[in-house]
């Protein structure tokens, strides 16, 4: 098998060392790991579609990466399966300031990217996920994950204006405006095709470039805190906000998050009496200092309304503030950035969902429950998207990966998670394929079926990421 990559990517393109390969079969998450046969690192896309003939000729299978980030297993191979490393294409290709449009290869990080548009004094902007800084964009994209400005414009895989895709014969597809127009500027008029391969875990394709929509960069921006002493206060204020339309960013994280971003490595599962239960932050961006002022008069208007109605906030924050009272709360301040007290632990997983803001309330007090019986503090990050239309809420654990034990803990309580947020009509996004399966008897018939047409159409060989979405 090395011979028939070598022939199409030549040489150091193809890794086959076991010590190197260990690299591959992981992620941060409980999922079990899977040692690929090999890696291959293409640079060019007609060398990710030598790799695809072969691959399809042989029926091997294929499984894309770039940094391995994710918690849901999705980049661990099949066995005696290939890894797809793509981190080696890195360009962004093209940057339209003008229409707001850039196109990227699947290694552009989002610390690559913000450096770029800084150093090129470029006034325009990206939704970052809270992912580290070596995240890759196309990724997020294709996962349709969120970012810190999923409020205003939706997840990730709504920024997407097309894409370039390697198929399983080897073809290449462009979706959108993309496949007539030089400027990939809509997916629209055509039929939306690029919905082929949003949250398709690439079972679809192989995505070797994505066109997306940048966001003007305003120069004046603050991003404030709110400690917030209910839940039901935290999500009331969430709601409120986006109605006003003012902030570019809403989250919201419960205590044990806020410990430990402090260095409490395992906060007590229960808060201490009169502690605030979530800190939301608030972001806020204008062009003139009036219009700042005004945003910040509306979010205090807010805070004094429910104030009147009973719920305790305390005065919002500001980043300077914060930083002078606990440096470590630097890492806060802009993104991207690296939330390394999530991961230090070496294991990290979530239950992480999209859902209607009218139940956050009641399924963020079933999580924690379910969280706080299982012996895990019930951190919880969230935050409203699309305007507030839907949302994100978020159960995390952190864990030791080399405890048997706490990984089987861990898997009951996702489970059990799972069970309860899906009864509440939320649904688990960056869906592993074990939640798939739990899912599966609720899962409108209609939709799976659909589902199994198309990939069978795309991939009749079934060689892309096999065992994903549940295949």
């Amino acid at each position: 098998m090395i011979e028939l990559f070598d022939k199409v990517l030549g040489s150091g393109k193809v890794v086959s060392d076991p010590a190197a390969l260990q690299a591959y079969n992981d992620d941060y998450s409980e999922a079990e790991a899977v040692t690929p046969s090999l890696a291959v690192l293409p640079t060019t896309v007609e060398e990710v579609q030598g790799v695809v003939r072969v691959a399809d000729e042989h029926r091997i299978p294929l499984t894309p990466r770039v940094a391995g980030t994710n918690v849901a297993g999705l980049s661990i191979p099949a066995a005696g399966g290939v890894v797809v490393d793509l981190r080696n294409m890195n360009r962004i290709v093209s940057m339209n300031v003008e229409d707001m449009v850039t196109v990227i290869e699947p290694g552009v990080t989002q610390q690559q990217m913000r450096d770029y548009l800084d150093s090129n004094k470029i006034p325009l902007t990206l939704g970052y996920s809270l992912g580290p800084r070596r995240s890759s964009i196309l990724a997020n994209c294709g996962l349709d994950g969120l970012t810190n400005r999923s409020l205003k414009y939706g997840s990730m895989g709504q920024w997407v204006s097309g894409f370039e895709v390697v198929l399983a014969d080897g073809s290449v597809v462009r979706t959108g405006s993309w496949a007539l127009s030089d400027i990939p500027f809509a997916r629209s008029p055509f039929p939306d095709l690029t919905g082929l391969f949003v949250g398709w875990q690439g079972t679809t394709g192989i995505i070797t470039k994505a066109a997306f929509h940048l966001i003007p960069k305003h120069p004046l921006n603050e991003r404030l805190f709110v400690l917030a002493y209910s839940v039901h206060g935290a999500f009331e204020a969430m709601r409120r906000l986006c109605r006003l339309e003012t902030c570019d960013d809403i989250g919201g994280l419960s205590w044990p998050t806020g410990k430990m971003m402090l260095g409490v490595k395992r906060p007590h599962p229960v808060p201490e009496q009169g502690e605030p239960r979530f800190f939301l932050y608030v972001d806020l961006t204008a062009e003139a200092y009036e219009e700042m002022a005004y945003k910040k008069d509306a979010l205090r208007k807010v805070l004094d309304g429910l104030r009147a109605e009973g719920e305790k906030y305390e005065e919002p924050l500001d980043i300077p503030t914060l930083v002078a009272l606990d440096p470590r709360m630097g890492k806060f301040a802009e993104f991207p950035t690296d939330l390394d007290f999530l991961t230090e632990q070496g294991g990290l997983t979530w239950v992480g969902t999209y859902g209607p803001l009218s139940r956050f309330d009641q399924t963020a007090d079933k999580g924690i429950e379910i969280m706080v019986r299982h012996g895990f503090a019930p951190a919880i990050v969230s935050r409203p998207m699309k305007g507030g239309h839907f949302g994100v809420l978020r159960f995390v654990a952190v864990f030791d990966r080399k405890d048997a034990a706490e990984i089987e803990r861990i898997k009951a309580v996702n489970l059990e998670l799972l069970c309860m947020v899906t009864e509440a009509g939320f649904i688990m996004y960056k869906t592993p394929s074990w939640a798939l399966r739990e899912m599966a008897a609720k899962l409108d018939p209609g939709m799976v079926a659909l589902m199994n047409k198309t990939r069978a159409m795309l991939d009749p060989k079934g060689i892309f990421n096999p065992g994903k979405l549940a295949q």
